[in-house]
């Protein structure tokens, strides 16, 4: 076979395009790459008119939990998105409800209840801004009062709904009580400015009742509290923040607290909760009469920002207790009497307080100056839990002792982390460092359920105290009890 070499010439001729490309010209590329610009730009400045342009909404509901009448609500906002590349203009955006309803909007920064011919950019957003306001003659239990918020653009019609859950409620601003008065649970209690229980006076709050605090609103009480609180969470007595929506209503430090100052007496809260304060249970002074100055009887005092019972050379007596999550769960200073019994008091680090101070702090004096001033101390733990975890600590029980005065702290059957054991102490049936097994414990999720599980070493390692019932009210039985506030089942 014989093969025949071809010139250049040959091989061009034989094909319809040159075998190679040779660049464009840098003037016409320029030019192109302008043009697109000026046709995206032109789209972009152009107005999307058909049905089929979309917008969406950062929410398509916004809930307002328990608003109290006349008080109002926090705002919230929601976004209107134009995810197209193209302009639009929202012939009207306009609540439902109008001028008589219970919402307000603000679109855009005017004030509603309507604007019309709003443009967004391509890719560009409004917010608008709600908040409600319940009407004072309404029912006494809760209700839901609803509305929406119509978008309307090139023939359609989207909506943004509005839920609220509304109470009426008793307002006290600056209130004094004086004699004996007693509140009962047909609507809630709402403390703006503050709450004084005067010397001589009785406060006594029935079963079911709640009272919500402003965050400028101490209770104080000079005189008598009575909390008449009753097994079950709906016969409870609640001492709470007023700010019940998302995220606050779940925020430590929300309202100041609970005093009980010098002249107090004769205290008693039974199935009691006092949650989200800066402060639970504050007391100064020693009793005036032979009954403890605060008996507390299956209570929880949960998510304090710092002390959760402060106390300066007082008076209390504590049984089927539960303090949890607080900055300082129980700090006993400058002496007194104390006895806990039955008690957990446990702290676990989460999103809200960072666990780095003992559960459990006791001393004898507070310091004047550089100098101690001490005051005879008595303190009695008994069938008690003391726990802690994710945080720095590793003794959550300190005791501490200045001078030579009387001072009598004895631990019996508990359940304790600590390493150090405190000098000057007694105790007797300690279990030390093991892990009281609580039934569950989410730091993520903010929940924590102190009951014990079957395999814990507090069952069943308590003295029998003659307590009838633990903190759920169930039966603690007359032979040994577990350790803690609840008794397993």
């Amino acid at each position: 076979m014989t093969f025949t070499k071809k010139s250049h010439s040959q091989l061009t001729t034989h094909h319809s395009q040159p075998l190679f490309l040779y660049p464009m010209n840098k003037s016409l590329l320029l030019l192109l790459f302008f043009a697109g610009l000026f046709v995206l730009s032109c789209q972009k400045n152009s107005f999307i008119t058909g049905k089929n342009a979309q917008i969406a909404f950062s929410s398509d509901t916004l809930f307002f939990d328990t608003v109290f009448t006349s008080t109002g609500s926090v705002t919230q906002s929601v976004k209107i998105i134009n995810g197209n590349n193209q302009k639009l203009r929202l012939s009207a955006v306009r609540l439902m409800g109008g001028q008589q309803s219970m919402y307000k909007i603000i679109i855009d920064g005017v004030t509603g209840p309507e604007l019309d011919d709003i443009v967004l950019d391509a890719n560009d957003s409004i917010y608008i801004f709600v908040a409600v306001t319940i009407n004072p003659g309404a029912a006494n239990l809760p209700f839901v009062v609803r509305d929406s918020i119509q978008v309307s653009f090139n023939g359609n019609q989207q909506y943004i709904q509005l839920q609220a859950w509304g109470q009426n409620a008793h307002f006290l601003n600056n209130a004094v009580i004086t004699g004996a008065t007693t509140w009962d649970a047909t609507l809630p209690y709402v403390i703006l400015g503050g709450l004084q229980v005067d010397t001589n006076a009785t406060l006594t709050i029935q079963k079911g009742s709640h009272v919500y605090f402003h965050a400028n609103a101490p209770m104080l009480v000079d005189g008598t509290l009575l909390a008449d609180g009753e097994k079950g969470d709906s016969n409870e007595v609640f001492f709470l923040g007023d700010r019940l929506d998302e995220p606050y209503r779940d925020y430590p430090g929300s309202w100041p607290g609970i005093f009980f100052r010098g002249t107090s007496k004769d205290n008693h809260l039974q199935y009691a909760a006092i949650r989200n304060a800066y402060q639970g249970i504050i007391t100064g002074g020693l009793s005036v009469d032979a009954s403890p100055k605060i008996l507390l009887d299956q209570c929880v005092i949960d998510n304090v920002y710092d002390a959760g019972i402060l106390a300066s050379q007082s008076d209390i007596s504590a049984a089927n207790c539960l303090i949890s999550n607080c900055g300082r769960n129980i700090v006993l200073g400058y002496g007194g009497r104390y006895d806990f019994t039955n008690c957990t008091v446990a702290s676990f680090s989460n999103g809200y307080i960072t666990h780095t101070q003992p559960v459990l702090n006791i001393s004898n004096y507070l310091l004047q100056g550089n100098a101690p001033l001490t005051a005879p101390l008595t303190a009695n733990f008994l069938n008690c839990i003391f726990w802690g975890a994710y945080g720095t600590v590793t003794d959550e029980v300190v005791v501490s002792q200045q001078g030579t005065g009387n001072f009598t702290v004895g631990f019996s059957d508990c359940l304790w982390k600590v390493q150090d054991t405190p000098a000057g102490i007694s105790q007797s049936g300690i279990i030390a460092d093991l892990d009281p097994l609580f039934d569950s414990v989410s730091t993520l999720r903010n929940y924590y359920d102190f009951h014990l599980k079957p395999a814990s070493p507090a069952i069943g390692k308590g003295q029998a105290t003659g307590l009838a019932v633990d903190l759920d009210g169930n039966p603690r039985g007359s032979g040994a009890q577990d350790l803690g506030a609840y008794q397993s089942q």
